[in-house]
């Protein structure tokens, strides 16, 4: 009688070998007696077979969803090495990413083993370790690397056994995460708290799901690469360092999105001591918008070098080129013309966010004409406005980025950043960097200013002396 084929979950195969059975067979003796059980009947080991098929594809199944619903590595990373415990029995692991093409990431993720356990396991030879003789190559043939009883292995290498025994592992087992479509992307090992090996059912399932954990990864690796890469455009597209200005003092933090934004700064010194400083933000994410903030940077370059000394002028003519060459996009920006030995600035804003003045007497909001973002009327004009920050003032310049990573709505965002600016610790208030990184951490507590966001965070501090 031929066992049914099960269909396809999830994109597994559902060859699954049946689960390891224990019943044992008695066969009848001259001396055995008419109240030995009988033999279980065909149909009964067969719906136990059934079962035992229908609850791995279902564990599977399950497994196989909670990986899809990652969205980061380090994600699918730890949900790999917390499906791969379950299905093999084992309480802690690592997973190492070393990438065959050697274009990265490279990282290691443990499961139960702390910074410092991983450390001590990377003190090991790498032709020791498993997950090393993995990744420089299994012979022909071999798939995996079991080690039922480590410290009992002769050969083993001193130091391995030194750090097992020190963790407090007996026996490990290793798989390649590689098929053919994705390569070679790292290894998995798994280990056990006492000899121990996986029986050939809970191989067969654990080599179901890293195969298919494996395109999943490299699927999430080309797009981490995608963003490193559009961040590290973005990065090199905004100024490389800060010009030093006598009698002011400059910091600028960036903080880009997953997608890469359009958010940028700028700092260039101007003839007779003058400093232009600027903050904008272009419409849209991606590789188009970033393309379209260093145009604008650029532009507003050279309209500073031409006509700094009228901010309104300069946000004209960026206005018109915007209109001209990206007629489909708009953006706001702020154009500050700054003399530090009179500590004046002239400003003129385009549906900007308004500076913030940081002092020991005063913490205030810029009061900023009201204009529309440049490219969404037929002519921008705006009147500018003049600021005498005092002796060790600070003017912060940002984008809104800032106050919409708060999640509040705008006024509780402003509300936020005031609070945040006004608790200045006085011990950092002479040193602008300190205090842009205070207002970013109050502003976005948690982590949420280095966390994945649709939005970009631009800040430039200018402190005057």
């Amino acid at each position: 009688m031929n066992a049914p084929h099960l269909p396809n979950v999830a994109g597994i195969d559902s060859t699954v070998p049946s689960p390891a059975q224990t019943a044992a067979s008695v066969q009848n003796s001259p001396g055995a007696t008419s109240t030995s059980p009988p033999p279980p009947p065909a149909g009964a080991v067969l719906q136990d077979r059934l079962a035992g098929w229908v609850s791995d594809l279902t564990t599977l199944h399950e497994l196989t969803e909670r990986l899809t619903r990652t969205a980061s590595l380090d994600e699918a990373l730890q949900e790999l090495l917390r499906a791969g415990s379950a299905l093999v029995g084992a309480r802690r692991g690592l997973v190492v990413l070393e990438p065959a093409d050697g274009q990265g990431p490279d990282t290691t993720i443990g499961l139960g083993l702390a910074h410092a356990d991983l450390g001590h396991i990377e003190t090991v030879p790498r032709s020791s370790t498993s997950y090393g003789r993995i990744l420089d190559g299994l012979p022909e043939g071999e798939t995996e690397i079991a080690s039922p009883d480590l410290l009992s292995e002769d050969g083993l290498d001193p130091r391995h056994r030194e750090v097992a025994a020190r963790l407090g592992y007996a026996a490990s087992y290793a798989v390649p995460l590689a098929t053919d479509a994705a390569g070679k992307l790292g290894a998995a090992v798994w280990l056990y708290d006492e000899p121990a090996e996986p029986v050939e059912h809970q191989r067969h399932l654990i080599g179901l799901y890293t195969r298919y954990a494996t395109e999943h990864l490299a699927r999430l690796l080309e797009l981490e690469r995608a963003r490193t890469t559009l961040a590290t455009v973005a990065e090199e597209l905004l100024p490389s360092r800060l010009p030093r200005v006598a009698g002011v003092q400059l910091a600028a933090r960036h903080r880009t999105g997953p997608r890469g934004g359009g958010d940028w700064y700028d700092a260039l010194p101007l003839p007779e001591g003058a400093l232009g400083l600027a903050v904008g933000s272009v419409t849209g994410s991606g590789p188009s918008a970033v393309a379209a903030m260093g145009r604008l940077r650029a532009s507003l370059r050279a309209y500073a070098v031409m006509e700094g000394e009228d901010p309104v002028a300069v946000l004209s003519d960026l206005e018109l080129l915007l209109r001209l060459t990206e007629p489909a996009r708009s953006a706001t920006a702020l154009f500050a013309y700054c003399e530090p030995h009179q500590r004046k600035i002239v400003l003129a804003g385009a549906g900007h966010t308004p500076p913030l003045i940081i002092g020991e007497r005063r913490t205030a909001f810029v009061e900023t004409s009201l204009s529309a973002p440049l490219g969404m009327l037929a002519c921008w004009e705006a009147p500018s406005v003049d600021l005498s920050p005092a002796p060790g003032e600070t003017v912060l310049f940002y984008t809104d980025g800032l106050l919409h990573r708060t999640g509040d709505a705008m006024d509780r965002a402003f509300a936020r950043l005031h609070s945040a600016a006004s608790g200045v610790p006085r011990s950092i208030r002479h040193d602008p960097g300190a205090i842009a990184d205070h207002v970013l951490r109050t502003v976005l507590p948690d982590g949420l200013d280095a966390a994945d966001s649709r939005e970009d965070v631009v800040m430039l501090a200018a402190r005057f002396e």
